[in-house]
């Protein structure tokens, strides 16, 4: 069977059929996505991980940077990114996906073994370290993707069996060509894992006043040497990012929490709730309320 064939077996097995958006399963730190219309470009986070399709397609947009991916390719996601996506329904089939979040202990596990064997991944130092790159998917990983989405349909291989699968597909993404992301985020004194170390503190603390001098330190760089590693690693500049950290946590709140728009705009930090609703629709292009504003 193709790995289109066993998620829709999967939306079978749960009753998925009018799922729209995301669905935690029965396996900790597996996501299903199901969209039957798919979606034009708007803003989002991308948490960090794997991402695969079984079926559609989705076209990304960071900064300048294109990336497509489709049931041919996997995304390896290194730090959280706040792109823009387009998703896209293709001959009438819905996007069925999944995305896998990486236990930190375990690619940390697998790094210091894999470079205690001798193994170095493949990277070209002329290259952008971005924190996310799209990677055709090769044999062992479409296979191990079979695998887990198979084990989903089976309780006693849910049980037994989830483990293993999600430490074999973190190897098969370790040692793909872009397996460098991993690797980079594993070393705790480069500068993409200390990139990484300040984004945990934006995530954890984004209704804070953050400063990029505290970030900074933080990460343990020059605030100078930081801006620059940061643009590197995520395309935005650190008050960029924290503030579309803040925005799509505000549209959480107000759309899947219910909560009211001047609500909202202090849990996330925001003092004044006109220039937090002058934010929201430039970057959402719609109202807080989610009135679409006329292009």
């Amino acid at each position: 069977m193709t790995l289109a064939q066993l998620l829709q077996q999967y939306v079978d097995y749960q009753q998925l059929h009018q799922l729209e958006g995301i669905y935690q399963t029965q396996i900790e730190g597996v996501w299903f996505y199901r969209s039957s219309r798919g979606n034009e470009r708007k803003p989002f986070i991308y948490q960090s991980g794997i991402i695969l399709l079984g079926q559609g397609s989705k076209n990304i947009y960071i900064g300048n940077q294109p990336v497509h991916y489709g049931p041919n390719d996997y995304l390896v996601v290194g730090v959280p990114m706040p792109l823009e996506c387009e998703a896209i329904a293709e001959n009438g089939e819905p996007l069925l996906g999944l995305s896998i979040d990486i236990d930190p202990q375990v690619l940390h596990r697998q790094v210091h073994k894999l470079e205690s064997l001798g193994y170095r991944p493949d990277k070209s130092s002329n290259e952008q370290r971005c924190g996310l790159k799209s990677v055709r998917m090769e044999a062992s990983v479409l296979d191990v993707s079979k695998r887990l989405v198979q084990a989903l349909c089976n309780p006693y291989e849910t049980a037994l069996l989830a483990d293993a699968l999600k430490e074999e597909l973190v190897y098969r993404a370790l040692t793909s060509d872009e397996g460098h992301i991993l690797f980079d985020l594993a070393h705790h004194e480069g500068h993409y894992a200390r990139v990484a170390k300040a984004l945990e503190k934006v995530h954890r603390e984004y209704a804070g006043n953050l400063s990029v001098q505290e970030l900074a330190q933080e990460a343990n760089m020059s605030a100078s040497a930081f801006h620059n590693a940061f643009r590197e690693v995520t395309l935005e500049s650190p008050i960029q990012y924290i503030k579309k950290v803040r925005l799509n946590k505000a549209k959480e709140l107000i759309h899947l929490e219910g909560k009211k728009v001047n609500d909202a705009a202090r849990l996330v930090g925001y003092n004044s709730s006109s220039q937090f609703s002058r934010e929201y629709k430039r970057h959402f292009n719609e109202t807080p309320r989610g009135l679409k504003l006329a292009s």
